[in-house]
């Protein structure tokens, strides 16, 4: 049923300013203003590449001020888009899963995903604008990663055997990503466990719960986005190279707004993300062009 990570929701104190950071950091553009009357929010809504951020400031007691209230800025909500609301609405409904109709787009239950508001949207294929091509994951950091991962699959119509199983020891976590498309799309969510509480996923699952992490970017040209990050001075790390060069960075929550940003350059995350070799072929073809 689900077919991209069709955008990301982040909760502002002041929605001005949020808007500066993203046309800063991603070349994004401004898209509309308007309202999300389920959250209570007044939105500001952004694109990213082929992608769209939808930037929410308190309009009165809801979620978003809720949020707000509690950690200022950050990772509010995920939004994927399908084919077609109407069929994803009667099979949410189908499953038990509680959700809201507004404007066009599916606001579910919050006690239906593991901590990760969700929206769902009409698909629409954008032409890509700015310093990325989109956004391909979004990490969803559990108690119980299998829990979550066989609610996914039923509710969203995913395929579990095209999942592909995750483990790290540098920063403490195991699970999978329920990829929706592949070999086509590396659209996801990464479910995430917490295997060493004392890295930086496992104290912030100490302290948030089940909740959203951070999500993922991808772009052709990650050279130019590190430049774009070094001239505005903000905080990040790149943290993977190969033979064709840099191949990933992280931007950091104090850059964009409170919220942990992975980059990854193109196709180079199928290097864990069940097709290796299909990342290797991509850094060698890059390698060689003059």
């Amino acid at each position: 049923m689900l077919k991209r990570v069709d955008r990301i929701q982040i909760a502002v104190a002041d929605s001005n300013a949020a808007e500066r950071v993203v046309a800063e950091v991603f070349g994004a553009e401004l898209v509309r203003r308007d309202k999300a009357a389920p959250l209570g929010a007044r939105r500001t809504t952004m694109q990213a590449g082929a992608s769209l951020v939808e930037i929410l400031e308190p309009d009165g007691a809801g979620a978003v001020q809720d949020f707000v209230s509690k950690w200022q800025t950050g990772l509010f909500g995920a939004g994927f888009s399908v084919d077609d609301p109407g069929a994803a609405a009667h099979h949410l409904a189908k499953c038990g899963v509680g959700f809201e109709q507004s404007a066009g787009q599916l606001y579910l239950d919050a006690a239906a995903t593991f901590g990760m508001r969700t929206v769902i949207s009409q698909h629409q294929e954008r032409a890509s604008v700015g310093a990325i091509k989109w956004f391909y994951e979004v990490t969803n950091v559990v108690g119980d990663w299998q829990a979550a991962s066989a609610r996914y699959a039923r509710i969203f119509g995913l395929d579990a055997t095209k999942f592909s199983p995750i483990e790290s020891k540098d920063f403490g976590y195991t699970g999978t990503l329920t990829l929706f498309d592949p070999p086509a799309r590396l659209d996801r969510v990464e479910i995430t466990q917490i295997t060493d509480a004392s890295l930086a996923m496992g104290r912030f699952h100490k302290r948030r719960g089940d909740s959203l992490y951070m999500f993922y970017v991808e772009t052709d040209d990650i050279g130019a986005l590190e430049q774009r990050l070094q001239a505005r001075g903000a905080r990040f790390a790149a943290n993977r190279r190969d033979e064709a060069g840099l191949a990933g960075l992280f931007i950091h929550p104090s850059a964009f707004l409170g919220v942990l940003v992975g980059v990854s350059r193109t196709d180079h995350a199928w290097l864990w993300s069940g097709d290796p070799e299909r990342a290797r072929r991509a850094a060698t073809d890059r390698a060689r062009k003059p």
